[in-house]
């Protein structure tokens, strides 16, 4: 795919993905929609790529939808053919690729993220924003509800009380009250976003195994929806079972042992254990 309303690169296994409509801070398109699911599928079947940075081109990260249409930018009725119960959401579109991921995603987030421009960034892994970030779920200020599976990533992201202040109001909030508010892991200065997001996207490519890594991002989501830590025991122990034996394993070992990095050699695309995914992923009907 030509990408228009974003960019994509790799360079020393990690995959940025900018988006990039800056005379529109970055204001969300189905067309962005459309080749961000697209760049990160890519990502996912890459095993040169072991993490993804999602920033913004300009002085936006992503201003939100485009409202270009004015009034009638979410009449959905008058311009999809689907009904009520068929159509999806575009966030939602893009929350759910994220989601799906093997590799882990951190949003440097270097200006307004704004509605869509804040929920895609819930099923990021981590979040870093610039001391210049502002956010808002200020979809009620637009009559409209939260989006991109928001009502589900913001409570376990954020906890339930801090939400719902957060999205009632609407309000447009600083990095500072993010950072409290554990929206946001850390707060740098602008110029210091994206060498915080490259190094930490070092850190894991350097001296993770990607397989475990994979099987941990979807460990930890996924249990975040568990009624009962038995589940969380029952694929630990599929997990500690089949990675036990595995060459990876071997290799961290030895590397701990010898003080040396690690090579680790088992790839996402083809060495997966055969429980994964363990998951019924009860697709859109």
């Amino acid at each position: 795919m030509d990408s228009q309303d974003i960019r994509y690169e790799v360079q020393d296994r990690v995959a940025t993905v900018t988006l990039h409509r800056p005379e529109k801070l970055n204001a969300f398109t189905r067309r962005m929609r459309d080749e961000l699911i697209e760049a990160f599928g890519r990502a996912d079947a890459d095993d040169g790529v072991r993490a993804v940075i999602v920033t913004g081109a300009g002085r936006a990260f992503c201003a939100g939808a485009d409202l270009s249409g004015g009034g009638a930018t979410f009449d959905y009725a008058r311009r999809d053919d689907a009904g009520q119960e068929d159509h999806r959401d575009g966030g939602g579109r893009v929350s759910l690729a994220i989601f799906a991921l093997k590799k882990p995603v951190i949003a440097a987030i270097n200006g307004a993220a704004v509605g869509v421009g804040a929920t895609m960034t819930l099923p990021m892994d981590i979040r870093i924003a610039s001391s210049a970030a502002k956010f808002g779920f200020v979809f009620a200020r637009r009559g409209i509800v939260p989006e991109a599976c928001s009502s589900w990533f913001l409570p376990k992201v954020v906890g339930i009380s801090r939400a719902a202040e957060w999205v009632y109001t609407g309000r447009v909030f600083g990095a500072d009250e993010a950072l409290a508010g554990g929206l946001v892991s850390r707060v740098v200065p602008p110029e210091e976003l994206m060498p915080a997001a490259l190094a930490l996207a070092r850190e894991i490519a350097d001296n993770t195994s990607a397989v475990a890594v994979a099987l941990a991002r979807q460990m930890l989501w996924r249990m975040a929806g568990a009624d009962h830590p038995m589940e969380a025991h029952k694929v630990d122990s599929r997990g500690i079972f089949a990675m036990g034996a595995s060459p990876d394993v071997k290799e961290g070992i030895a590397a701990f042992m010898e003080k040396r990095p690690p090579n680790f050699g088992m790839k996402p695309s083809s060495d997966m254990p055969s429980f994964y995914p363990w998951w019924d992923e009860r697709p859109f009907k």
